[in-house]
């Protein structure tokens, strides 16, 4: 069966973007250290790289290697909207969770209105070996958490202060194993969790 893979950037405190939606204040260290850690991340994970950007970075036909399907919602998809990209991940199959959006602006995105954690159970019971990117956000993120079955969580050495969590529900304590660590020269740490 296919999983739900939360791939995202936390602060140390938790947050996945600014009150604002910023993220950019995710230190990437000096030009080599950038260089490196976005460079790794690239090459394994050629298919969380907006559409646009992977020609930028000689990625342009890199097969997707771990998922085909993406979910966001509204505040992990504005962004590529602001910017007038109404399809910010067409290398993969899209989805965007909300209740406001209404109708897609663009026939490659699929809108969905109703429960996520329907759609993510349809999802997984496709055939197929690609897994489904939880994209963001935190309440999306909350809400599908009892679907979530695998996390890669780059932590990154900087405090918010304020912001968007990484998960925006109700309390519900969920364990998950560490399988995997990774530091890297600008102090982000990358992890991989499995659920328990």
């Amino acid at each position: 069966m296919r999983e739900l893979v939360y791939f995202v950037g936390v602060s140390i405190d938790g947050r996945i973007a600014g009150p604002g939606g910023e993220y950019d204040f995710y230190p990437q260290g000096d030009e080599r250290q950038a260089a490196a850690y976005s460079g790794w991340v690239n090459e394994r994970y050629p298919e969380f790289l907006p559409t646009a950007f992977r020609s930028v970075v000689g990625l342009a036909d890199a097969p997707n290697r771990h998922v085909d399907t993406v979910l966001m919602g509204l505040g992990a998809y504005r962004p590529a909207l602001d910017a007038g990209i109404t399809s910010p991940y067409a290398h993969l199959r899209q989805y965007v969770v909300s209740s406001t959006l209404g109708a897609s602006p663009d026939p490659a995105v699929t809108v969905v209105d109703g429960d996520p954690l329907a759609l993510v159970r349809e999802l997984k019971k496709e055939e197929g070996e690609k897994d489904i990117w939880l994209c963001g956000g935190g309440r999306l993120a909350g809400a599908l958490l009892p679907e979530i079955d695998r996390m890669v969580v780059k932590s990154y050495p900087v405090v918010a202060g304020a912001g968007i969590p990484a998960f925006d529900g109700e309390f519900d304590p969920t364990a998950f194993v560490v399988t995997e660590r990774k530091s890297f020269g600008n102090g982000v740490t990358i992890t991989w969790y499995a659920r328990r």
